[in-house]
């Protein structure tokens, strides 16, 4: 379960920010889906760590592992 909001930003691109709830409560997630992976862009103050990378952060993980069973 999950909530989206989708947050303009500059140059067109857009944010998406993803609040769960259930048993993924307290995980907000924001992606930005970039044209290539040189493009650029400016950093958001509200975004933080960069888990794109992390496989917990996959929403395959997650249904399996919830948010709130980590440690």
């Amino acid at each position: 379960e999950k909530t989206r909001w989708l947050v303009p930003m500059e140059n067109g691109l857009v944010c998406e920010v993803d609040e769960f709830a259930g048993e993924n409560a307290g995980l907000t997630i924001a992606e930005v889906e970039l044209t290539s992976e040189t493009q650029t862009f400016v950093k958001p103050a509200f975004l933080g760590e960069e888990v794109t990378n992390d496989p917990r952060f996959f929403n395959s993980y997650l249904s399996q592992h919830p948010y709130n069973t980590w440690k």
